[in-house]
């Protein structure tokens, strides 16, 4: 039952805005253009004709994307109310803008755009191998993201009236100043501030402005792979999610009366959940291989599952709960896409 304490603009996030293109390859494909299953890399001078590419010789379709915009858009499908989230980000004054705030607000994201007039709008190219998916995104215009929109007058009000803040740690590459800014805000009014640690090179590469932000964050997402990136950049010393995820929630943290919660996903395998030097397991319903099409946007899904409940005061065993159904839904689904009235029981 939807909470009474549902409102517009409740949920702000910010993320970098793509236009997915999003098509069925072969293995050769992947080596071709150096990348992996179950990966997600920039795009760099050996991808520039990735797109064309998809596009000319496989069926690719167009998804609007974006790991929080994805999140966001599958939180709206489960609240069923307009506009509880908003989103931040920078695009282009090209076409693909237009597909992407006209799908995000069809799902009912208060879109809240960036407009760069020099860059195109960013794209991530979506390649699908099996039950896997291989993801390379050219930031473009998402790229050119700056604190001076979120200092805009009327988008310091969306901030000052937003309860909930959501960043992943893409968007880390693009504007740490925005982030630690909207940080900084959340933890001086005592709301919480979520991040997602998004890839495996965030943790790796990125490892400065992430370690900048860490002592703001309420609730950590990941997956396995990212957490264990995680824990050998930060020299834990072990491979063990349960360890890396205790010693994640141990360390500093500015808003020292609101423990910080990590929650790593693992595939086909349990969720665990840190609190409070506690670790507890969540069983998945294995979804049958053979209804599996596209993993793609099941670790955004699975955020926005945790995210709807979260808003709504629900203790964190239903946030997981929710997360755990939500990514399952999406898998059975060409890219992150959903349909109906979600039927998630609390």
């Amino acid at each position: 039952m939807q909470r009474e304490n549902l409102r517009e603009n409740l949920l702000l996030g910010m993320g970098n805005p793509l236009l997915d293109i999003s098509a069925t390859v072969d293995k050769d494909f992947l080596e071709k253009y150096n990348m992996k299953e179950n990966n997600a890399i920039l795009a760099d001078e050996s991808h520039k004709n990735l797109n064309s590419d998809l596009i000319e010789k496989y069926k690719a379709e167009f998804i609007a994307g974006g790991s929080v915009q994805n999140t966001l858009r599958v939180a709206q499908w489960l609240l069923q109310k307009p506009k509880v989230t908003t989103f931040f980000g920078c695009v282009g004054t090209d076409n693909y803008s237009k597909i992407l705030k006209d799908k995000a607000q069809a799902d009912g994201v208060n879109v809240q755009y960036q407009y760069n007039d020099k860059v195109l709008t960013g794209t991530c190219a979506v390649l699908i191998t099996g039950s896997n998916r291989s993801l390379c995104a050219d930031l473009a215009a998402a790229n050119c993201f700056t604190v001076d929109h979120i200092r805009h007058p009327e988008n310091r009000k969306l901030i000052e009236n937003a309860q909930y803040f959501y960043v992943s740690g893409f968007f880390l590459t693009v504007s740490p100043s925005s982030i630690l800014d909207v940080a900084k805000h959340a933890l001086a009014y005592n709301r919480p501030f979520i991040m997602n640690l998004s890839a495996p090179f965030i943790s790796q590469l990125y490892k400065e402005p992430l370690m900048q932000t860490m002592p703001y964050i309420d609730v950590l997402f990941g997956n396995e792979t990212e957490a264990d990136m995680f824990a050998k950049e930060q020299s834990f010393g072990t491979k063990d999610l349960k360890e890396i995820a205790l010693k994640i929630c141990n360390l500093p943290k500015q808003n020292e009366n609101r423990p910080r919660v990590c929650v790593i996903t693992t595939g086909h395998n349990p969720v665990i959940l840190a609190r409070e030097g506690k670790i507890t397991e969540f069983p998945v319903n294995v979804i049958p291989k053979e209804k599996i099409v596209d993993t793609n946007g099941a670790g955004d899904a699975f955020a926005g599952g945790f995210l709807s409940q979260y808003i709504q005061d629900q203790n964190l065993d239903v946030c997981v709960r929710c997360g755990i159904w939500t990514a399952g839904q999406i898998v059975q689904r060409s890219g992150c896409t959903f349909s109906g009235k979600a039927a998630f029981q609390p």
